[in-house]
């Protein structure tokens, strides 16, 4: 049923992207410039954090809304670079490992950002999970990467991977943007008994990251675990 889900739902992007990328084909766009762009834009998405916390202010979730909003963006670059090398019949190993480290330096200047605005503001519990969440997500790509060096097929084995994590940290900043546009940024529910608010408007952003931080550790460990037991069937 998952499986099934994602597939239409990348079909649905694939069909929305074609023109795009049958425009990029007929421009000589190569996948690897565009690998390149989301790089960059990732980029930019951690500038925006910084400059939240450097000319912003913490009840100010603005920048969280256009940071993760420009995280979308780089998301889907990373969709269009492998729909444009199979349809512009441009796909090659090289490319293959160009994106792989790409993605990888764009997850972790992402969480850069993520980990300097919320230290920035001292919501440093939130941090740690934003750390956490960074390491499993790099162990994500790593066990999938050594177990597939040794022929093990790994691409289904999971629920967090890139795509879902982009989804959920990008949607999740916008939502706080939007409703601290809408509702306030200090919008707070609060238990007498707590040091801290049981919920507040950041905890739209916050709180996925802990989820995040849980479900990435969870599918390395599956992805071992599959591992294992592949190499252990005959």
């Amino acid at each position: 049923m998952e499986n099934n889900w994602k597939s239409k739902g990348q079909q649905w992007v694939y069909e929305a992207i074609n023109p795009l990328i049958n425009l990029l084909i007929k421009m000589g766009v190569t996948p690897n410039f565009i690998t390149l762009t989301g790089l960059i834009i990732n980029v930019l998405a951690t500038i925006i954090f910084i400059t939240g916390v450097e000319k912003g202010s913490r009840g100010d979730h603005r920048y969280i809304g256009w940071a993760c909003a420009t995280i979308l963006l780089g998301g889907l670059m990373d969709m269009i670079d492998g729909r444009l090398a199979r349809v512009g019949k441009q796909e090659s190993r090289y490319g293959a490992i160009f994106d792989s480290v790409l993605d990888r330096y764009s997850e972790m200047i992402m969480f850069l950002g993520i980990c300097y605005y919320l230290i920035g503001y001292s919501y440093f519990l939130s941090s740690l999970f934003a750390f956490v969440g960074m390491i499993g997500s790099i162990m994500v790509s790593y066990t999938r990467a050594r177990a597939e060096g040794m022929g093990l097929k790994m691409a289904d084995v999971g629920l967090m991977q890139r795509p879902e994590r982009i989804l959920l940290i990008g949607i999740s900043g916008l939502a706080c943007g939007l409703t601290s546009h809408f509702i306030g940024s200090d919008f707070k529910v609060t238990v007498a008994w707590l040091p801290f608010p049981l919920f507040e408007t950041i905890t739209i952003f916050t709180f996925p990251i802990f989820i995040l931080s849980i479900l990435t550790n969870i599918t390395a460990i599956n992805r071992l675990q599959a591992a294992k037991k592949m190499l252990e069937t005959p």
